[in-house]
């Protein structure tokens, strides 16, 4: 019971974040001025780093352990589904948010920041259903090992 509460936890704790990243923090950026854009690009990335960097990894090998060793009562499948999303949210971070996070480190004009920011905030919703829907997954898991 223990690791689907932790992994319950980090999951959430990782979809209330992407949440906010989603509605404030990313529609944010367009508002920075092109001046002070590549300094506020760079700080972001090193600050959230400190926020995220804790709760994914938890998230990780709780969703290796779950899935390895799941808990009375959860089968394979929903840990298994819940890794195959972990997988899309990671690939869409390093794939499509990080080379995003880097353009708008260089960018230098608002015209390409506005093009930046739209693109992360319209990429982002990947990462946003994802670990909310992982968080309902998480969940549920903890509702099969306390029945």
């Amino acid at each position: 019971m223990l690791i689907a509460l932790i992994h319950l936890l980090a999951t959430t704790a990782m979809a209330g974040l992407i949440w906010f990243v989603q509605v404030v923090h990313y529609p944010l950026f367009a508002d920075v001025p092109a001046s002070a854009s590549t300094a506020y690009a760079e700080r972001h990335q090193r600050l959230t780093a400190r926020v995220v960097g804790a709760p994914m990894a938890v998230e990780g090998v709780c969703a290796l352990w779950l899935f390895f060793a799941p808990p009375a009562g959860v089968g394979r499948l929903l840990p298994f589904v819940a890794g195959l999303i972990l997988a899309v949210v990671l690939g869409s971070t390093v794939m499509l948010q990080v080379p995003r996070h880097g353009r708008l480190a260089r960018t230098s004009t608002a015209h390409e920041i506005s093009e930046v920011v739209t693109s992360l905030v319209t990429t982002n919703w990947v990462r946003t259903i994802g670990w909310s829907t992982r968080a309902v997954l998480a969940a549920v898991m903890v509702a099969q090992v306390a029945q």
